[in-house]
């Protein structure tokens, strides 16, 4: 496998700290920390003011670059809604992201998904599994 990607729908955020450029850097800074993550870039947001006839109503979007992968954040103030992306080459500690991810930002409700991807992606583990597996069929064949 990969790595771990998990990904959060909140609702019911702050309406404030989903429109201020500075928390969502400084928060972003901080998961990076709690995971145990590298940065290697950012982060870097956006903050965009959207169409005010449209659903879009504007934002911010940010993403911070990790040794592992990344970590975006795409926030909707105007309808108290955000989405989190978190995807990693290593296991993370998820509990911990989501209930930071909560008291950040005062979620009331939230939809979670997790799944590993590269599911067929070779790791050195791997490999070394099927070296092992190789050199006990023939060890199993003398006997």
């Amino acid at each position: 496998m990969f790595g771990p990607h998990l990904t959060l729908d909140c609702y019911g955020c702050d309406e404030e700290k989903l429109n201020d450029l500075d928390f969502i850097l400084k928060f972003l800074d901080e998961l990076v920390v709690l995971i145990g993550m590298h940065k290697i870039s950012g982060p870097h947001a956006i903050k965009y003011e959207g169409n005010p006839n449209s659903f879009d109503k504007g934002g911010i979007s940010a993403i911070v670059l990790i040794a592992e992968s990344h970590i975006s954040i795409h926030t909707f103030p105007f309808n108290n809604y955000m989405s989190i992306d978190i995807f990693s080459c290593k296991d993370f500690d998820i509990d911990k992201a989501i209930e930071f991810t909560i008291k950040k930002f005062g979620v009331k409700k939230y939809e979670k998904n997790f799944f590993s991807r590269g599911k067929e992606f070779p790791k050195e583990v791997n490999l070394a599994m099927s070296i092992v597996r190789k050199k006990r069929k023939k060890l199993a064949r003398k006997f």
